[in-house]
């Protein structure tokens, strides 16, 4: 990447100097690697214009609280001006510099080990966000609002009937609204706070040894039920070959997963029993529903970023991901009965299920 493509502006409220790199991991936010002229390695964000300035309060906030309480996490670096961010140009960009945390960022889990880690940390999250009262200035409304998503994607079918794929969408969608009729939503459960999207590329771990290091793209905090969070966790990480390939369920993993996040969350202690009871139904919510905002935007080609090395346009990314996202409810259904055990054999911390909701 060219020193130009950074504005001086940027540079100047940091002091960034030399050589940027482009993080290209993200779905969302523009990211950068960037270095201060005293050395200083700070990750540089270009707002999505679909997050308020006055998240960066949130996180300022929220990182103070996880730090406080013994987790590694980013944390917000002000500019020289002592400003939690920088509005650059005509006030259409918003830019921010967070703390540089090493480690190694994978698309994929790649073992049970690897998600019994990330279930650790995920676990030592959410507990040490309990007693959390922040009051969050900006929070996504609707984000897991599945019936809007759906809705969402009958919208697009209908606006988008001329677009040049709109047969092979179309036929994707039609399955997506098919397999929406069966889900179990979990509008009734108790809301907390959590990261928002704890999908695995948003998890850094130690390149050498393994471990869950912390969480990042902390943007996306909200208050929503635990299993929401959960099920978002669980459909990232127990599928085999990443997020964007049709695999099923890896039943393994999603055991190995929770239980590692038993282990260090003690669920038991904080959480109501009917919260744990919905994490494998809520799983598949929100595999439909994530499937349900890729073909949409398979037609709009507006929302979420995509690889221009290996696709033509966003739309042919989109409706693999959304492809993806089907292959796997339909088999978190398929093994419904297996999973909702494995679930509460870890609420009662013995290998034997629990019977009854």
């Amino acid at each position: 990447m060219t020193d130009h493509e950074l504005p001086s502006e940027v540079r100047q409220a940091w002091d960034l100097d030399g050589a940027v790199e482009r993080l290209t991991s993200g779905h969302i936010n523009c990211t950068y690697l960037a270095q201060t002229t005293d050395g200083e390695r700070l990750v540089v964000q270009r707002l999505s214009a679909i997050f308020g300035a006055e998240v960066n309060e949130d996180l300022e906030a929220i990182t103070a609280h996880l730090a406080s309480r013994g987790l590694l996490t980013p944390r917000l670096v002000r500019t020289r001006a002592d400003a939690a961010w920088l509005v650059e140009g005509r006030g259409d960009a918003v830019w921010r510099a967070l703390s540089h945390v090493k480690g190694e960022t994978i698309l994929a889990a790649d073992s049970p080990a690897r998600c019994a880690e990330a279930g650790r940390l995920l676990g030592r999250f959410h507990r040490a966000l309990a007693d959390c009262e922040w009051p969050l200035r900006h929070e996504r409304l609707g984000v897991h609002d599945t019936r809007r998503h759906l809705a969402g994607l009958r919208e697009a079918l209908e606006a988008h009937r001329g677009h040049r794929r709109y047969p092979a969408v179309e036929r994707l969608g039609e399955r997506i609204l098919a397999a929406s009729e069966h889900l179990t939503l979990p509008n009734s459960l108790p809301k907390r706070l959590v990261h928002g999207d704890p999908k695995i590329s948003n998890l850094l771990f130690d390149a050498a040894s393994g471990e869950a290091r912390c969480l990042v793209d902390l943007d996306t905090l909200a208050r929503m039920p635990l299993a929401v969070e959960l099920g978002d966790a669980l459909r990232s990480w127990c599928a085999p070959r990443g997020e964007e390939l049709p695999d099923p369920i890896d039943v393994e993993r999603f055991a190995a997963a929770l239980g590692g996040y038993a282990e260090s969350a003690q669920p038991t202690e904080w959480l109501e029993r009917r919260e744990w009871a919905a994490v494998a139904s809520t799983t598949e919510v929100i595999a439909v529903e994530l499937a349900a905002r890729f073909c949409a935007d398979a037609l709009a080609e507006r929302y979420f970023g995509w690889d221009e090395t290996r696709f033509p346009s966003a739309s042919e990314h989109n409706e693999q991901r959304a492809t993806a996202q089907l292959a796997l409810a339909k088999s978190i259904r398929e093994r419904r009965g297996e999973l909702e055990a494995i679930v509460m054999a870890r609420w009662c911390g013995s290998g034997e299920p629990e019977r009854g909701p």
